[in-house]
């Protein structure tokens, strides 16, 4: 019998697409989308839905939501979009890469009203990171002046 404080349960998120429960995928599983070990994830088989899991969570926690193959090339474009941002932002401050990103996170929520719990890329939503990317490309482009602009 345990004494003290309770246990929480493992989290087990939803599938947003299907609304079934995910299911928590290994390396060597028949599920596990990728070849090498990437760590584990929560997996929506029937949607090809998945997030991962931080590196050292020992009770499995998901890092967002689950996403299909548009909303991870979706997430995949904006942190192409972020990364001058973030390394000027690490050059020009000293900070490290991780408070660069969650700082260029917290201004796009701003910017853009988006009510996060955690101002993280795992959180949006499709329709959120191409809002995201056009701000981005319209802020970077804004910053260039017109001379730059129209050499391209």
């Amino acid at each position: 019998m345990r004494v003290g404080r309770p246990v929480k349960a493992l989290p087990q998120p939803l599938c947003d697409y299907c609304g079934a429960k995910a299911q928590l995928a290994r390396h060597g599983d028949e599920a596990y989308p990728y070849r090498d070990d990437h760590g584990p994830l929560w997996l929506c088989a029937a949607c090809e839905a998945w997030i991962g899991v931080p590196a050292r969570s020992t009770r499995n926690v998901p890092l967002g939501r689950l996403a299909d193959a548009a909303l991870r090339d979706a997430k995949s474009r904006l942190h192409d979009a972020l990364e001058p941002l973030v390394a000027a932002k690490v050059r020009r401050d000293g900070v490290n890469a991780f408070e660069a990103r969650g700082r260029a996170m917290r201004w796009l929520a701003g910017e853009l009203g988006f009510d996060l719990p955690n101002p993280s890329i795992h959180h949006l939503t499709r329709e959120q990171c191409e809002a995201a990317i056009r701000h981005v490309e319209a802020f970077v482009a804004s910053r260039r002046g017109p001379a730059q602009a129209d050499e391209r």
